[in-house]
């Protein structure tokens, strides 16, 4: 999970929603109470995660609901009772569902027709015996539609994080989790780390400004490497310089950092080249740049909240 606090935000909005409408249904005794909240349900918990569009979508989903209960309604008291056969009963139907099935390949407002698609047969309820009851019809369009409405609501009471406060808290949890990765009793596999800010650029808002996502994609790189030169670090003989260069690091002091990275760095390129590993020398200098060059480029968010 990139961010608890959206889904938890999510969470409320859907219990207090339910809640409340579960309460009206039990005060008034509404005897299609059942379906309001059903329909509730399904509507605030499949918007939520569209996060600033979710109003909009749940507004859409509602007229379209609105609309397809209009058409039973003329489908079930119009042309229902003027056809006998399998195919007037086709026939009728057609003439809704082929042009609302046509309609939901439309880019906008798809919401709107999906509605419209998916609930005209459920409030039509056709069968073999046909009842045109037209108040048993008027209860259930009413509760599927404020069920509905219900759920749209909240999503203007109780909006979603903005994208400004979404992207902030992802770029906060990253640098936590990158400043817990450059301790010592912290031992992070490249896989795991990597995984875990995918899911973060998954997640991050396409609202948000270039430099928050160049400031996540070098958390991302600074955390691969780290991970890499605490790997060799230790065959090379530069853990200590290492551990020393990255305490720094948690302790948001890019400069510091800086400095013995660059002593680091200084260290390796004095080795000979007779030496063993020479290629894991190369390879820990180019590492040690990346990090380095990461820190220069974006030091206000690495030194964030730090002593640096």
């Amino acid at each position: 999970m990139p961010d608890w606090l959206p889904a938890l935000v999510n969470a409320s909005r859907a219990f207090v929603t339910i809640g409340a409408v579960e309460v009206f249904w039990i005060v008034t005794a509404w005897p299609t109470g059942a379906s309001a909240v059903t329909f509730t349900a399904i509507a605030v918990i499949l918007f939520a995660p569209r996060s600033d569009q979710a109003y909009a979508a749940a507004s859409s989903f509602m007229v379209g609901v609105g609309l397809a209960a209009v058409c039973a309604a003329i489908v079930e008291f119009a042309g229902l009772p003027s056809v006998e056969t399998f195919a007037g009963f086709c026939i009728v139907m057609g003439l809704f569902l082929v042009p609302a099935g046509a309609l939901m390949a439309q880019p906008f407002p798809a919401a709107m027709f999906a509605a419209m698609a998916g609930n005209f047969v459920p409030l039509l309820a056709p069968a073999n015996q046909m009842s045109y009851d037209a108040a048993q019809f008027d209860n259930t369009a009413v509760a599927i539609v404020a069920g509905c409405g219900a759920a749209a609501l909240p999503f203007r009471l109780l909006p979603p994080l903005s994208p400004a406060l979404r992207s902030e808290r992802l770029l906060a949890l990253t640098l936590r989790d990158l400043r817990r990765l450059a301790t010592a009793a912290v031992r992070r596999r490249k896989p795991d780390w990597e995984g875990r800010l995918y899911s973060r650029l998954a997640a991050f808002p396409d609202q948000a400004e270039p430099l928050k996502r160049a400031q996540l994609l070098s958390a991302l790189s600074v955390g691969t490497e780290i991970i890499r030169l605490r790997r060799i670090a230790p065959r090379l003989g530069l853990a200590s310089e290492l551990d020393s260069a990255l305490e720094a690091f948690a302790q948001g002091n890019s400069a510091a950092t800086t400095e013995r990275l660059a002593a680091l760095d200084h260290r390796l390129a004095s080795r000979n080249d007779a030496e063993p590993h020479t290629s894991l020398v190369l390879r820990e200098r180019g590492r040690i740049l990346a990090v380095t060059d990461a820190l220069v480029q974006h030091r206000a968010y690495f030194d964030k909240g730090g002593s640096g």
